[in-house]
């Protein structure tokens, strides 16, 4: 059961961080037609930066819990032998 809900979450930060790249590019478009570059181009790096950092923070964490059952999975093999 528990496999279940973290393979829906890592469906859902996936889902969430295309969502975010879409709001990005859009924001960059919106500013852009208004007529200001640099801040369409401001939007546009920060948002990529913003979106990198705290998506590859969320699968860093899933990551870790994935390396974590791992690792208690094979310890558990080795302490049966």
């Amino acid at each position: 059961m528990r496999d279940f809900f973290i393979m829906w979450f890592e469906r859902l930060i996936s889902v969430i961080i295309v969502i975010a790249a879409a709001a990005v590019v859009i924001g960059t478009v919106v500013t852009l037609v208004q007529g200001l570059f640099l801040q369409a181009l401001a939007v546009l790096i920060g948002g990529s930066l913003y979106l990198v950092l705290i998506g590859g923070a969320m699968f860093l964490g899933l990551g870790v819990y994935q390396n974590t059952k791992k690792t208690a999975e094979m310890v558990e093999k080795l302490a049966n032998k």
